[in-house]
């Protein structure tokens, strides 16, 4: 999954009541988006959760009625504890159509040769550029994150010095990554995810891009899927993930590089990046970029030949 943790359980317009909160940490943050997101049906709230730059964890719910604020509390109190409990805070947002809102104000966003887009600026994409479209409503992927901008950044670098035949992105969420990569080599990339929402959401966004029968897309845990074995050893593996899941990465990664391949990585605030290189440099992986873009780190390695 990528850097950021969203779990839509709403196709319908965006309600009017919010709840939000704020945590430590991704292991407390997740237990308690996964515990909203069960208990509030399809239609009944949309779950978000996002990581700041100073590493904390803001969590909003949005309801399509007014909530039962007790049961609330009691729900985040189980997965967070009771102080996070108490914290919750409980407002009556204006209605308005949040995704045109959001249209209004995400512009085309360029890195490299890339420019990631929504539909209503699909005319605003310049000739040299490769347009990848993505919607508001999805913006959790749509390289207005500076870790998605800061990969495609280094993706462009690596075209340059030497286009690989075998990619891999390693929790592709919105498919961003893939869709880039499939579009600008023209070679069939693998795409995979842990979230089952995320596997089709990239799917249908590369069928969107015209980068479809390029990317395939995956759910999976890790290099668990035999489908690695068989596509590798990758030239490229992009993963814009997070700190701690990478760390975990570094040496089943290692075991699927081919030799010389590039590694890139994000979804690193910056204070996470040195950890993050040591244990990929005890791999043989040598870095070779590292761009920092709105408090994020995104890191170009390399493994030795």
């Amino acid at each position: 999954m990528s850097a950021d943790l969203i779990q839509m359980t709403s196709a319908s317009p965006p309600p009017t009541h919010k709840a939000s909160f704020s945590v430590a940490d991704e292991a407390t943050a997740r237990p308690a988006v996964d515990v909203l997101t069960e208990v509030f049906f399809d239609g009944d709230a949309a779950v978000a959760a996002f990581e700041r730059a100073d590493g904390r964890w803001d969590v909003t719910v949005h309801f399509a009625d007014p909530p039962d604020q007790a049961l609330v509390r009691e729900l985040v109190g189980g997965a967070a504890g009771p102080e996070v409990a108490q914290s919750l805070t409980f407002e009556v947002v204006e209605a308005k159509d949040w995704v045109k809102a959001s249209l209004d104000d995400l512009v085309p966003v360029p890195a490299g040769r890339f420019m990631v887009h929504g539909g209503h600026d699909r005319e605003r994409v310049p000739g040299n550029k490769l347009g990848i479209e993505i919607e508001a409503a999805l913006a959790f992927g749509t390289g207005h994150h500076g870790t998605t901008r800061g990969c495609l950044l280094l993706l462009d670098h690596v075209l340059k010095i030497r286009p690989p035949r075998r990619v891999l992105d390693l929790g592709t969420g919105t498919g961003v990554l893939a869709i880039a990569a499939a579009k600008a080599t023209h070679r069939a990339v693998l795409a995979s995810d842990i979230d089952a929402p995320s596997v089709v959401v990239a799917r249908d966004n590369a069928w969107l891009n015209g980068a479809g029968p390029l990317v395939q897309v995956i759910r999976a845990t890790g290099f668990a899927a035999a489908e690695f074995g068989r596509r590798g050893p990758f030239d490229l593996v992009l993963a814009n993930i997070l700190a701690n899941p990478l760390r975990q990465l570094a040496a089943p990664m290692q075991r699927h590089l081919a030799p010389g391949a590039f590694v890139i990585l994000s979804g690193l605030l910056t204070p996470q990046a040195r950890g993050v290189l040591a244990a990929y440099r005890a791999r043989g992986l040598v870095p070779v970029r590292h761009l920092k873009i709105e408090g994020w780190s995104s890191l170009l390695l390399q493994k030795r030949q």
